[in-house]
């Protein structure tokens, strides 16, 4: 079954009221380097950096 425009419509206006976007500045070979350790964890980079935040956070809460 095809994306509707419909379901592309639903799905944008969802991730505006539910996400926010970060922006980084990485050099370009970092962000291949970062990129490959993602996947190595069966991860996006997007995945990955969020749980690194996510753990971190916890650092602070235990």
């Amino acid at each position: 079954m095809a994306y509707s425009e419909a379901q592309k419509k639903a799905t944008l206006k969802y991730r505006k009221e539910n996400y926010s976007r970060i922006s980084l500045d990485l050099k370009k070979d970092k962000k291949e380097k970062y990129k490959a350790q993602a996947e190595r964890r069966g991860m996006t980079l997007n995945a990955y950096i969020v749980s690194l935040l996510e753990a971190d956070a916890k650092k602070d809460t235990d």
